[in-house]
Parts: C-alpha cells; structure tokens; sequence
C-alpha cells in the first residue's frame, strides 16, 4: 500500500482526474482525506433520473469511495454559501474552483505481493490439537454517531481487514480517537498518515 497527493489546479474536473490517475498509475485504492472547493458540482441523488449540477463556491466535506483502472465509485458531499450539504455520487463535470488537494491510497497488485509460497517454502503445519486462544484486537477506536470522520476511519479498517473494538468516546472529548495496544495514536488524519507510511500493514487480518 502506499499513498500518493494530487493536486488538482483551478477547472479540473475531479471525477476525471482520479479516472486519469487509476488510469496512469494502472493501479486500485482509495480516497483517504481531500480539501479545497468546486465551481460546479455534478452529483447523483437517489431515486433522480440525471444529475443534480450546482454552481457556486462550494466547499468539498468529504469524498469517499474506491477508484481503478476499469472505473471509479466515488461519493460527494460538499456545502454551498448558505451552509446547506448536499450530495450523491461523483459524475463528471464537477470543476475545481480555486484547487484541491486529495491524498489517495494505491493499492500494490504486484505478482510479488500476490504471489503463493512454493511447496518448498511452506511452513511447518500449525499444531491443531489444541484451539487456538481468540485473541483480544489490537486496534481500539472510540467514535460517535453521525460523525463523518469516525465513518471515514471505521471504512479504513474494514477496507484493510484490521479488526477492532469499538468503545464509547468521553463526554465532549474528540472523535475518532484510535488506540493501537491501548496507545492513542490520534484521529483520523493521524490513522491516514499511519497508513500512508505503511504502520498499518501488521495490524491486518491474517
């Protein structure tokens, strides 16, 4: 896994170039954080026939979703000047306005990464006379409902296959706070950046 920026300059169009970007780097992943703002925004609500299109300053919130060489699935939301939130699935012709800056994690496909063990590297057979003790998940995480960043950090995990213990954040303490081995590692810009630098990678499920 690693992460890569982009950053979009005034009028591109951002649905686009994420398609360009899993395109050129012929890779799968993720959209892990972005800001900046859109003059036009193009976005499928549910249950509509076509696009919703709005035009303004309008700041991004979140964009979530998967991207890859055969496509992209991406979900929007972003606010217009009177603080409204909008938002659906990405579709073209939604234009940077002043810029945007996106950090998106690539997933490695390569054959050395998927590839099997030979018969001579396997290892010795597990001793199954006894079962195994379950063990207690390394990752804890404290979140609140209707949080976007505690849906954002709960999406990573279970993207990456890392198992986790959800416990209830303090009274009017930040959310989402990310323990590893009882350790507070932060929020999730924090868990991004672990993930960006490969930390995360022991964490995973089998």
């Amino acid at each position: 896994m690693r992460s890569l920026p982009l950053h979009l300059e005034p009028g591109s169009d951002l649905r686009r170039s994420l398609e360009q970007l899993a395109q050129e780097q012929n890779a799968s992943g993720f959209v892990l954080g972005v800001v900046g703002n859109l003059a036009q925004a193009a976005f499928q609500c549910p249950g509509k026939i076509g696009p919703t299109v709005l035009r303004g300053e309008l700041e991004i919130i979140t964009l979530q979703g998967t991207i890859s060489p055969e496509g992209v699935h991406l979900h929007l939301s972003l606010s217009d000047g009177d603080c409204r939130v909008w938002g659906g699935h990405l579709e073209p012709g939604s234009r940077v306005l002043k810029g945007a800056d996106l950090l998106v994690g690539l997933i490695d496909t390569s054959p050395l990464a998927t590839a099997q063990p030979s018969a001579g590297e396997l290892s010795e057979p597990a001793d199954l006379s006894e079962p195994a003790e379950p063990s207690e998940p390394r990752v804890t995480i404290a979140v609140r409902s209707g949080c976007p960043f505690s849906r954002r950090a709960l999406r990573m995990l279970r993207t990456l296959g890392i198992p986790h213990r959800l416990i209830e954040p303090a009274a009017e303490g930040p959310v989402p706070q990310v323990f590893v081995d009882g350790e507070l590692i932060g929020g999730y810009d924090e868990l991004a950046q672990c993930h960006g630098r490969g930390e995360l990678e022991a964490l995973r499920q089998g």
